[in-house]
């Protein structure tokens, strides 16, 4: 008999299409932010010129992923996404450990994005409007309006990101056009795609910042409760995803590089005069289509800003559904099915945390943005290293018409190239930050990490020592069950009442 995890629960179901969910996928890894932010820092840091190689190098290693996430994702229908795959795969113990990463990597990118947001906004009204609102002040306004939305239906969410992303496509596409429309020197260079290039000086920094630019293609699954079609939405979206941001990312990345030189990209990008990619718009389309993709740059990183808002709200509704957090974690709107409590707390989190670093006077893009994002980074590529083991597991305890390749060979030689990818970041870890080799943040922003997975293993052996019932709900769908009490109760003999 087929194992399979479909959590009762009060989400709104049968919302979103596969267009939607691509929508919603794509525009978690922001393609605007990923050319006017990572691709420029990329050439600016590493001094690499075969970055725009690295873009297909990973969509490779991120598709061998998917083949056992979106065979897995027919089976397993829970908005815990890699929690609840890693908790049937390899052991509930772990499912919770993975569970805690997930929550501290998809809260850590959602609010380090504010942070760009509001640097991004603060400088463009400050150019063209005489603003003089501090980054906070946008910031804090763009917080009210995630918190709002994310405590509406799915529907208006996803048409808010679809706007927003076909938009800034069409920008980014714009660029690209323009840049091989007037290569520097009148010759289209090849020297970003050729592999010695890449594989020099600066390579691991490169994958450190590629990573980065992928993620949220793997929250699919998050949405499996809402979609039309959870056996096949979910795969669906995910490579097309994988397959839309690869190829934008390659040509973007390669487009800069031809429309400055490669000799000069590095240059052009540390020179914080230079305005690359928007002074290339308005030299070749004028000032008005520069500024105009200035601002989806700014739009782009709200509808980041959303997509993972909505993430992270649906792992806690799950793990308080599955009674790993307290039940009230799951509650939810009685009009929109939106995971309204979760959304609640992502929403104080990120409040908090804006509010820390405005007081301590951060600089909202070296710090906020660049310490969170780097931790996200590092947090994912554990879940899919994770889930790709789980994959495994999974298939090898139950009958399936998957095939070899599906269910063993495919998810194998993703987490040996994840983990590659993993030992490379961490061991770049000073390239991405900016810092010194060895410097304390080198250590403790993986270690955010490490410490996330390392408390969610003790608090999932103690679920599985005093709370019996609550453990083989793990992954499932939870028990029907009062929390109350908790596992500490238990531990300590005291039974809780049942819920009445």
């Amino acid at each position: 008999m087929k194992a399979r995890s479909s959590a009762a629960s009060h989400l709104t179901n049968n919302r979103i299409g596969t267009i939607s969910l691509v929508f919603l996928l794509v525009s978690a890894s922001a393609p605007m932010t990923v050319l006017a932010g990572g691709v420029v820092a990329t050439f600016a840091v590493t001094g690499n010129i075969g970055a725009p190689l690295s873009f297909p190098v990973l969509g490779v290693a991120l598709a061998l992923f998917t083949v056992g996430y979106a065979a897995m994702s027919r089976y397993v229908h829970n908005p815990g996404a890699f929690y609840a795959y890693i908790s049937l795969g390899l052991s509930r113990v772990w499912g919770v450990a993975a569970s805690a990463v997930a929550l501290v990597s998809y809260n850590a990118i959602q609010i380090g994005l504010y942070g760009l947001f509001g640097a991004a906004l603060a400088a463009f009204a400050g150019a063209h409007w005489h603003s003089t609102v501090p980054w906070w002040g946008w910031a804090l306004a763009a917080w009210a309006t995630v918190a709002l939305l994310g405590q509406l239906n799915i529907d208006l969410s996803a048409k808010v990101v679809g706007a927003f992303l076909a938009a800034e496509v069409v920008a980014v596409v714009l660029f690209d056009l323009g840049a091989f429309g007037h290569p520097a020197g009148g010759t289209i260079a090849v020297d970003g795609l050729k592999p010695h290039n890449l594989f020099a000086n600066g390579v691991g920094g490169v994958f450190a910042f590629g990573i980065a630019a992928f993620v949220g293609f793997e929250s699919g699954a998050v949405y499996s409760r809402e979609v039309k079609d959870p056996r096949r939405t979910v795969a669906r979206a995910t490579y097309a995803a994988i397959a839309v941001t690869s190829v934008l990312y390659l040509i973007s990345a390669w487009a800069l590089s031809v429309a400055t030189g490669p000799r000069d990209v590095v240059a052009r990008a540390r020179d914080p005069q230079s305005g690359i990619p928007f002074s290339l718009m308005a030299a070749h389309f004028g000032g008005i289509v520069a500024d105009i993709a200035n601002l989806l740059l700014i739009t782009s990183v709200f509808a980041a800003l959303l997509s993972f808002h909505m993430v992270s709200a649906r792992y806690t509704f799950a793990l308080g559904h599955e009674r790993v957090l307290p039940p009230v974690a799951a509650h939810v709107g009685r009009r929109t099915g939106a995971p309204a409590a979760g959304s609640l707390l992502q929403s104080l989190l990120a409040l908090v945390t804006v509010v820390l670093f405005t007081a301590l006077h951060r600089d909202p893009l070296t710090e906020l943005f660049t310490w969170l994002s780097y931790v996200a980074a590092v947090g994912v590529l554990v879940l899919l290293i994770g889930t790709s083991l789980s994959v495994v597991g999974y298939f090898s305890r139950i009958s399936s018409p998957e095939t070899v390749w599906q269910r063993l060979v495919a998810p194998i030689l993703a987490a040996v190239s994840l983990t590659a990818i993993t030992v490379v970041t961490v061991a770049n870890a000073d390239s991405v930050l900016g810092t010194a080799k060895g410097s304390v943040l080198t250590y403790a922003l993986p270690g955010v990490v490490g410490v996330a997975a390392l408390v969610g293993l003790v608090w999932g052996i103690v679920i599985k020592a005093a709370r019996p019932a609550v453990y083989r709900g793990i992954g499932v769908g939870g028990p029907q069950q009062s929390w109350a009490g908790g596992a500490l109760a238990g531990l300590l003999g005291i039974e809780p009442a049942p819920a009445s």
